[in-house]
Protein backbone atom coordinates (compact mmCIF):
# COMPACT_ATOMS: atom_id res chain seq x y z
CA UNK A 1 0.00 0.00 0.00
CA UNK A 2 1.55 3.32 -1.04
CA UNK A 3 1.66 6.46 1.10
CA UNK A 4 -1.17 8.11 -0.83
CA UNK A 5 -3.52 5.18 -0.19
CA UNK A 6 -2.51 5.07 3.49
CA UNK A 7 -3.15 8.81 3.83
CA UNK A 8 -6.60 8.51 2.21
CA UNK A 9 -7.53 5.58 4.43
CA UNK A 10 -6.26 7.46 7.49
CA UNK A 11 -8.42 10.46 6.57
CA UNK A 12 -11.49 8.24 6.25
CA UNK A 13 -10.80 6.51 9.57
CA UNK A 14 -10.37 9.91 11.22
CA UNK A 15 -13.79 10.90 9.84
CA UNK A 16 -15.35 7.64 11.01
CA UNK A 17 -14.21 7.66 14.63
CA UNK A 18 -16.06 10.82 15.76
CA UNK A 19 -19.23 9.64 13.99
CA UNK A 20 -19.06 6.27 15.74
CA UNK A 21 -18.43 8.03 19.06
CA UNK A 22 -21.48 10.24 18.50
CA UNK A 23 -23.60 7.18 17.63
CA UNK A 24 -22.29 5.48 20.77
CA UNK A 25 -23.32 8.50 22.86
CA UNK A 26 -26.82 8.45 21.36
CA UNK A 27 -27.17 4.71 22.00
CA UNK A 28 -25.98 5.23 25.61
CA UNK A 29 -28.55 7.94 26.11
CA UNK A 30 -31.29 5.80 24.53
CA UNK A 31 -30.25 2.93 26.82
CA UNK A 32 -30.57 5.16 29.87
CA UNK A 33 -34.02 6.33 28.79
CA UNK A 34 -34.94 2.74 28.07
CA UNK A 35 -34.03 1.71 31.62
CA UNK A 36 -36.25 4.50 32.90
CA UNK A 37 -39.02 3.29 30.59
CA UNK A 38 -38.88 -0.21 32.08
CA UNK A 39 -39.58 1.25 35.50
CA UNK A 40 -42.72 3.10 34.48
CA UNK A 41 -41.73 5.59 31.80
CA UNK A 42 -44.52 6.37 29.41
CA UNK A 43 -45.17 8.24 26.19
CA UNK A 44 -42.73 11.12 26.79
CA UNK A 45 -39.93 8.71 27.71
CA UNK A 46 -40.69 6.70 24.55
CA UNK A 47 -40.49 9.87 22.45
CA UNK A 48 -37.13 10.85 23.91
CA UNK A 49 -35.76 7.31 23.57
CA UNK A 50 -36.82 7.03 19.93
CA UNK A 51 -35.46 10.50 19.19
CA UNK A 52 -32.07 9.34 20.51
CA UNK A 53 -32.32 6.16 18.42
CA UNK A 54 -33.15 8.24 15.36
CA UNK A 55 -30.08 10.40 15.88
CA UNK A 56 -27.93 7.28 16.36
CA UNK A 57 -29.36 5.91 13.12
CA UNK A 58 -28.43 9.10 11.25
CA UNK A 59 -24.85 8.83 12.46
CA UNK A 60 -24.73 5.15 11.57
CA UNK A 61 -25.99 5.84 8.04
CA UNK A 62 -22.99 8.11 7.51
CA UNK A 63 -20.72 5.52 9.15
CA UNK A 64 -22.05 2.90 6.73
CA UNK A 65 -21.28 5.16 3.76
CA UNK A 66 -17.75 5.87 4.98
CA UNK A 67 -17.10 2.19 5.75
CA UNK A 68 -17.80 1.42 2.11
CA UNK A 69 -15.41 4.19 1.07
CA UNK A 70 -12.81 2.73 3.42
CA UNK A 71 -13.37 -0.75 2.00
CA UNK A 72 -12.64 0.55 -1.50
CA UNK A 73 -9.53 2.35 -0.24
CA UNK A 74 -8.13 -0.66 1.56
CA UNK A 75 -9.25 -3.38 -0.79
CA UNK A 76 -10.89 -6.25 1.00
CA UNK A 77 -11.84 -5.50 4.61
CA UNK A 78 -14.52 -7.04 6.74
CA UNK A 79 -17.49 -4.70 7.15
CA UNK A 80 -19.90 -5.76 9.87
CA UNK A 81 -23.36 -6.64 8.58
CA UNK A 82 -25.38 -5.63 11.61
CA UNK A 83 -23.58 -3.09 13.77
CA UNK A 84 -26.55 -0.86 14.37
CA UNK A 85 -30.00 -1.27 15.72
CA UNK A 86 -32.34 -2.73 13.13
CA UNK A 87 -35.93 -1.98 14.12
CA UNK A 88 -38.92 -2.57 11.95
CA UNK A 89 -41.94 -0.33 12.18
CA UNK A 90 -43.88 -2.81 14.30
CA UNK A 91 -41.31 -2.74 17.12
CA UNK A 92 -41.52 1.05 17.28
CA UNK A 93 -45.32 0.89 17.11
CA UNK A 94 -45.40 -1.76 19.83
CA UNK A 95 -43.12 0.30 22.05
CA UNK A 96 -45.62 3.17 21.98
CA UNK A 97 -48.91 1.28 21.84
CA UNK A 98 -48.22 -1.76 24.01
CA UNK A 99 -46.00 0.04 26.45
CA UNK A 100 -45.22 -2.56 29.05
CA UNK A 101 -42.37 -4.31 30.72
CA UNK A 102 -41.92 -6.99 28.03
CA UNK A 103 -41.74 -4.58 25.10
CA UNK A 104 -39.58 -2.20 27.12
CA UNK A 105 -37.22 -5.04 28.09
CA UNK A 106 -37.01 -6.14 24.44
CA UNK A 107 -36.18 -2.57 23.36
CA UNK A 108 -33.55 -2.28 26.07
CA UNK A 109 -31.97 -5.54 24.93
CA UNK A 110 -31.89 -4.33 21.29
CA UNK A 111 -30.38 -0.99 22.31
CA UNK A 112 -27.71 -2.64 24.48
CA UNK A 113 -26.83 -5.06 21.68
CA UNK A 114 -26.46 -2.18 19.23
CA UNK A 115 -24.37 -0.24 21.73
CA UNK A 116 -22.01 -3.19 22.15
CA UNK A 117 -21.66 -3.60 18.38
CA UNK A 118 -20.90 0.10 17.95
CA UNK A 119 -18.27 -0.12 20.68
CA UNK A 120 -16.66 -3.08 18.92
CA UNK A 121 -16.64 -1.14 15.65
CA UNK A 122 -15.01 1.82 17.42
CA UNK A 123 -12.33 -0.45 18.89
CA UNK A 124 -11.60 -1.91 15.44
CA UNK A 125 -11.30 1.58 13.97
CA UNK A 126 -8.80 2.59 16.67
CA UNK A 127 -6.73 -0.51 15.90
CA UNK A 128 -6.91 0.19 12.16
CA UNK A 129 -5.85 3.81 12.73
CA UNK A 130 -2.80 2.62 14.68
CA UNK A 131 -1.87 0.17 11.92
CA UNK A 132 -2.25 2.83 9.25
CA UNK A 133 -0.18 5.25 11.32
CA UNK A 134 2.61 2.69 11.60
CA UNK A 135 2.56 2.19 7.81
CA UNK A 136 3.32 5.86 7.10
Amino acid sequence: MDNYAVANAMTTVNQLIPLVEEAEAQFKSARNWSFLDIFGGGFIIDLIKHHKLGKASQYMNEVDRLLHVLASQLGQINIPDDYRMQMNGFVTFADFMFDGIFVDAYMTHKIMSSLEQVRQLKDKLYILRERLFSMR
